[in-house]
């Protein structure tokens, strides 16, 4: 990771070097401008992308939109980090679907997840598809979504309650879901690729970085302690096995998939980077159902640290796809 950080800084370096060849020449004796930034990108995606938890950071939409874009989430990590060079529109949206993002309206649901928490904001106005902010002027794209099309979040309660009582034993979730995932995964197959023909259509030139999801589940599953509510609560460990093997790893394999055949597209891996610091991990960069029990429901998302390694990898990709670096 430390050698990753060095050539980052050294890309880091590299755009502000390039940013301040672009700026114009200011006349002698004038008050310099502020320099615009060389490339628009658009920030796409679902709460994995915006943030949404407190521990990944403060909303700061004035007035609340209720997509919780949070303060340390990657898009805006990498708007301290190269924002002299890249002008960020950030739509990202948490609960957003693959649709969401390409052409239907979204209802947010701010933190209103009951029984867990309720929100004194909802209910939020629609939001445009986030595909709206994307134009012929648009230079990067960078999109994380997949989740909510797959159902994840309803899975991940459907396995809490069907574990509860079990003691740990066995595993009840995958023996009552597994019939059903085939079919949504290829939906979300469908989706993505629909997604990223209509995001090509509107930015014809831009260059599209398909951001897929973080390692949540430990390959090994003892770490999980069974009952814990900042980890993964009454989950069972072998539907654990079951959703890292048969769920979220076949997920961002299909967006991997998507991405291959375009020549505009490409995959950005943060699973094998976040592979020892999963929920269950001491040095966790994903929380648990909880994050703070019994007032802070996380419901498994990345934390400021894991978002961190988001925007390290996805800046570098950035850098890459405007051939700096």
């Amino acid at each position: 990771m430390a050698r990753s950080r060095t050539r980052l800084a050294m890309l880091g370096s590299a755009a502000v070097l390039v940013a301040c060849a672009l700026a114009p020449t200011q006349l002698a004796g004038a008050q310099p401008a502020a320099a615009a930034a060389a490339y628009q990108w658009a920030a796409l995606g679902d709460s994995y992308t915006a943030g949404v938890i407190p521990a990944a950071g403060d909303t700061f939409e004035v007035p609340r939109d209720g997509c919780e874009r949070t303060d340390q989430s990657y898009p805006q990590v990498i708007d301290r980090d190269l924002g002299s060079l890249f002008e960020l529109t950030n739509v990202s949206c948490g609960a957003a679907t693959i649709e969401n993002v390409t052409f239907r309206a979204q209802e947010p649901i701010g933190r209103h997840l009951p029984p867990f928490s309720e929100d004194p904001d909802y209910p939020f106005p629609a939001v445009p598809p986030q595909s709206a902010a994307v134009d012929p002027g648009t230079d990067v794209v960078t999109v994380g979504a997949g989740g909510n099309t797959l159902g994840f979040a309803d899975i991940l309660f459907q396995c809490l309650q069907l574990g509860g009582g079990s003691g740990g034993v066995g595993t009840p979730c995958r023996d009552d879901l597994a019939g059903d995932i085939p079919s949504r995964l290829n939906k979300a197959s469908r989706d993505y690729d629909e997604m990223l023909t209509v995001l090509h259509e509107r930015a014809p030139h831009a260059k599209i970085l398909a951001v897929g999801y973080p390692t949540v589940i430990p390959k090994d599953t003892s770490k999980c302690r069974y009952n814990d509510l900042e980890q993964f609560a009454s989950i069972t460990p072998g539907d654990l096995d079951w959703l890292r093997q048969d769920v979220m790893e076949p997920l961002n394999k299909v967006i991997e998939k998507s991405v291959a055949t375009r020549d505009a597209a490409r995959f950005v891996d943060l699973y094998d980077s976040s592979q020892n610091h999963s929920v269950c991990d001491t040095g966790k960069w994903v929380e648990g159902i909880f994050t703070r029990v019994p007032d802070q429901p996380a419901l498994v998302h990345p934390n400021a640290r894991g978002h961190r390694n988001a925007a390290d990898h996805v800046s570098a990709a950035m850098l890459d796809a405007i051939g700096v670096g």
